[in-house]
């Protein structure tokens, strides 16, 4: 999962760094055409696989085709609105697709597996309001990004606490609280 998220951020800094240069409306509907064409191609390898299977692979699909439209969008129109929009795109369909992959999975690894994959969530789409703020050029930035990074810290803290939680499901009787209990101390719930 760590390598997932390392992915996901890395990807992120790209599409940041790569929606620095403009291009022309021939490169851009030439770009959406491979988009459409190469999300055919994946659909189509997915029609030979079954159940579950079948589902994370339309999944990877689509995702990638929405990703890719969003980062066209913004190559072609530079802005702080549109690369933080290309990286939330990325985030839901991470999101999604991991979400999908956990339904191979039965109670609480499945469970988990979900927690898990929100807690990744969280932390992408707290990482591009960062990084969106980042981008601000006004005098009141410091101000802004002391409170994004603030709420981002929150939110990470209530999806891991609800993460590690739903891991001490597990246990049962006095384990189990301890277990709760340790999770509370460790992401600050109360």
């Amino acid at each position: 999962m760590k390598t997932k998220f390392l992915m996901l951020t890395l990807a992120m800094s790209c599409s940041f760094a790569a929606s620095a240069i403009a291009m022309t409306k021939v490169e851009y509907k030439t770009q959406s055409d491979r988009i459409s064409s190469d999300y055919k191609a994946a659909k189509d390898k997915c029609g030979s696989l079954k159940a579950n299977a079948k589902d994370i692979c339309m999944s990877e699909a689509k995702g990638a085709q929405k990703v890719a439209k969003a980062d066209l969008e913004a190559q072609y129109e530079p802005s702080a609105r549109h690369s933080q929009k290309a990286a939330m795109v990325k985030a839901d369909t991470a999101y999604d697709t991991a979400k999908e992959k956990c339904d191979d999975l039965a109670g609480n690894a499945k469970d988990v597996c979900v927690k898990d994959a929100k807690v990744a969530y969280t932390k992408a789409k707290d990482d591009a309001k960062i990084a969106k703020v980042s981008m601000d050029t006004t005098k009141s930035k410091a101000d802004k990004m002391a409170d994004v990074k603030k709420d981002a810290s929150i939110d990470e803290n209530k999806a891991m606490y609800k993460a590690a939680a739903e891991r001490c499901d597990a246990l049962a009787g006095a384990p189990k609280d301890a277990c709760v209990n340790d999770a509370k101390v460790k992401f600050g719930m109360k």
